[in-house]
């Protein structure tokens, strides 16, 4: 499906080694819908799906699960699993899918995922982390990335962490997004996890000039883009959470500044007013309006009316058969 943006066909930059910012994966939050709002905003930044796992992908819908616009890319699929030939599969079925590359997540804390073997409890196994790694990597040309922490539980020194990418990378993963907190596996919920431990940017940092040659991207904390330009000067790309749900707009100066692309920054009324064909065309498949508003409540974080704006788009938007005139209405609110 294409619809509202003219991309002039963007080219998607090498995913692998040439793209400095990024948008975390987020569970409930960034589906296919936040994630061609986003493309309104920055058309370079790297979007990632909600983590998918590898047994949803092999015997689940995968229209519903892993489709995306065009519009979307450069895009990354973001697995769990821990079952090398299954990994496998899934990395062949996203590259068949058009995907830019599939990461893995070694890095979420949550007792079901820890149930399923997957996530941050694989940082204690990097030995089966690199064998899952190493069959991705031999059945796609997409790049195979690994998202993890810098340690759990009380295995959480920085030796620990440099062996678990040392391994990795011989097993041929060259990009390696690093969540600069640790994480503990029991007593604290996935939300306390991204919040209590203490971040240890030093960490990341020495992991990037002991390993020069691999690709390293810090995650954690972040909330601005003059925190991503800091960073940049000694690490390799920066990672931005749940600021980049909670006020989204602070991506628009993204292209101009982290890309150095001259163009015009979007205002917020032109960014949902490019909205409308998209909303439009999935109301007329019955999705309900929403789905999409949902994603967009934020865009006027920070800014006079922000609260009527999310009002009225939250009532409206559950009215069945609605479709952009919804938006049209809560834009019309402001100057």
């Amino acid at each position: 499906m294409t619809v509202a943006i003219s991309s002039a066909q963007l080219t998607t930059p090498d995913v692998c080694t040439g793209n400095p910012l990024s948008v975390a994966p987020m569970m409930d939050r960034t589906d296919r819908h936040f994630r061609y709002f986003m493309r309104q905003i920055t058309r370079r930044t790297l979007l990632y799906t909600e983590m998918v796992t590898s047994a949803a992908i092999l015997h689940g819908d995968k229209e519903h699960l892993l489709g995306f616009s065009p519009e979307e890319k450069p895009l990354s699929l973001q697995v769990g699993g821990d079952n090398p030939k299954h990994l496998a599969e899934c990395a062949h079925i996203a590259e068949d899918m058009g995907y830019d590359e599939i990461n893995l997540n070694v890095g979420c804390p949550s007792s079901r995922v820890q149930d399923g073997n997957f996530g941050a409890c694989l940082m204690m196994q990097p030995q089966r982390v690199a064998d899952c790694v190493t069959a991705m990597i031999n059945a796609t040309q997409i790049p195979v990335t690994v998202k993890h922490r810098i340690g759990v539980d009380d295995l959480d020194s920085y030796e620990d962490m440099a062996n678990f990418v040392r391994i990795l990378a011989d097993a041929g993963c060259q990009r390696f997004t690093v969540h600069a907190r640790k994480a503990w596996l029991q007593g604290l919920s996935p939300k306390e996890n991204r919040d209590i431990p203490p971040l240890r940017y030093g960490d990341v940092h020495r992991l990037k000039q002991e390993f020069p040659h691999l690709f390293i991207e810090i995650n954690g904390g972040f909330t601005n883009l003059q925190q991503v330009q800091q960073q940049l000067q000694l690490i390799d790309a920066v990672m931005i959470g749940r600021a980049a749900y909670d006020n989204p707009y602070l991506f628009a100066l993204a292209d101009r500044e982290i890309y150095g692309e001259d163009v015009t920054p979007p205002t917020r009324h032109q960014i949902a007013e490019s909205m409308y064909p998209y909303i439009d065309f999935w109301v007329a498949k019955g999705l309900k309006l929403n789905k999409i508003t949902r994603h967009m409540l934020q865009l006027f974080a920070g800014q006079p009316g922000s609260r009527a704006w999310k009002r009225l788009l939250t009532e409206k938007s559950c009215l069945t058969g609605v479709g952009s005139e919804v938006v049209r209405e809560a834009l019309a609110r402001f100057p």
